[in-house]
């Protein structure tokens, strides 16, 4: 069945259903992360993003949206060709900073600048960017609230655990999950992602995992490497031998040779196959494929000067609410966010005596 052959359900209200109980949960995850972030703050000496603390390289580039998209593509941030200038973030996901050897999800975070209209954070309400942050596995492994505040307390656990019993840990599951895999069986991936195997960051396919908003619609997005700099990069294993191998392979990457991806929507087709309330069910591409929306492209750069390194690191925030509302995030993961990675990014810039600034401008962002 073509995508001209479907019917795309509507974005209403009714989409989003809470949990019982949800506001209490929500309060228990919170609590869980502001312990972790004193935790990792006492350890440091400073604070730390809540999730995808270890930055591993910014760079600038362009989002040009693609002309001649169908109506139902044609919707928000995409309904119209044109070229915006973005800020590009990579990480690792958990809210510590921890060596590469040890395996965890990715994190590809985009700040769109020069989107014009009232975003849904008042306090970034006439800010001129909209984020989308994205992971490389196409589901949040724990699903909804109740599932979450497990898993965080998990986490919790996991940054008190010495980084050497932690690589230890995670190189036996990487091992007895390639064997799983080849008789067709994969371990259930913790919101640490640590069963991933160690592949070359910039040849991931990165996923929003939550269901967001698609203007009348209801979407999830992705971003493809495509370019024929990032092809050879997909799928490759990496030697994972120093603490930071991954920023060592973005900064050696984007020194001689820019990159390009592709921003795909895959638009809600049916809500039980496809549900907005359990973001841990990937939507099956046999019912509605991935759509090319937009091409990002980086020309070559310093991804990792001490500049830009502060600047993204320190100065920036991303959150999946700042945004649009016709890209407003759904389900009760994203509602988690919503407190979330507001209290770590309030918590953060206080602690670090850092301003917490929207950029108007591309030009903002140090070389």
């Amino acid at each position: 069945m073509s995508n001209q052959d479907l019917s795309y359900i509507r974005y209403s209200d009714d989409v989003e259903v809470k949990q019982p109980d949800e506001e209490k949960t929500i309060e228990d995850i919170i609590a869980s992360f502001e312990r972790m972030r004193r935790f990792v703050y006492d350890k440091h000496r400073h604070a730390l993003r809540g999730a995808h603390a270890k930055g591993h390289g910014a760079v600038k580039g362009k989002l040009t949206i693609y002309d001649n998209l169908p109506t139902e593509l044609r919707q928000g941030l995409f309904r119209e060709p044109r070229t915006y200038d973005v800020i590009i973030r990579f990480s690792n996901a958990p809210g510590d900073i921890i060596p590469d050897a040890v395996s965890s999800f990715r994190g590809m975070a985009i700040k769109v600048i020069g989107v014009e209209g009232h975003k849904v954070l008042e306090e970034k309400a006439s800010a001129l960017t909209q984020d989308f942050l994205m992971i490389n596995h196409p589901s949040f492994p724990s699903g909804d609230v109740k599932k979450y505040l497990l898993e965080q307390l998990a986490q919790e656990k996991v940054v008190t655990v010495p980084e050497e019993a932690l690589q230890v840990v995670t190189t036996a599951l990487r091992t007895v999950n390639a064997v799983t895999e080849k008789v067709g069986v994969e371990l259930y991936p913790t919101s640490l992602g640590i069963t991933k195997p160690e592949t070359h960051i910039l040849g991931e396919t990165f996923f929003t995992t939550a269901a967001l908003r698609y203007g009348d619609y209801i979407a999830k997005i992705s971003a493809v490497p495509v370019s024929e700099s990032l092809i050879p990069l997909i799928g490759k294993h990496i030697k994972v031998d120093n603490h930071s191998v991954l920023r060592d392979l973005i900064v050696e990457f984007f020194r001689e040779n820019g990159a390009e991806y592709e921003l795909r929507t895959q638009l809600c087709t049916n809500l039980e196959r496809m549900p907005v309330e359990d973001a841990g069910i990937v939507w099956p591409e046999e019912e509605s494929q991935y759509q090319a929306i937009a091409k990002i492209t980086i020309p070559p750069q310093d991804a990792y000067s001490p500049a830009r390194r502060v600047y993204a690191d320190e100065v920036l925030s991303f959150s999946s609410w700042h945004c649009i509302p016709e890209h407003r995030p759904l389900g009760s993961i994203q509602r988690v966010r919503l407190k979330a990675y507001e209290t770590s990014s309030r918590f953060r810039h206080e602690m670090n005596q850092q301003p917490r600034v929207e950029p108007r401008s591309i030009d903002e962002m140090p070389d």
